[in-house]
């Protein structure tokens, strides 16, 4: 098996089993409060919901940047090395 190829499937099985152990959308929000909580802020106030908004972007981008980790990890044509994607990766002969 070739490397770029056991990369991938690793990652498929640590992102499956990863999903085993979510919380659910509740637990997520009792625990941003709690964090937002320990920094200082007051519930109902601006900057408890900036906190709360904050925390929330912060989780999406790191969603996005595992996604593209996760695509540049499976831009590998098997036989030939890697595509040109977005000019990150060249194949030379």
């Amino acid at each position: 098996m070739r490397y770029p190829l056991r990369i991938t499937v690793m990652t498929t099985i640590i992102a499956g089993l990863s999903a085993c152990q979510t919380m659910t959308p509740e637990e997520r929000r009792a625990a941003d409060e709690q964090r937002c909580l320990s920094y200082g802020f007051r519930r109902g106030t601006d900057g408890f919901a900036t906190c709360l908004q904050r925390i929330d972007l912060d989780r999406r981008a790191e969603s996005r940047a595992q996604s593209a980790e996760l695509m540049d990890s499976m831009a590998w044509d098997l036989n030939n090395g890697p595509y040109v994607y977005r000019d990150r990766w060249r194949y030379h002969h």
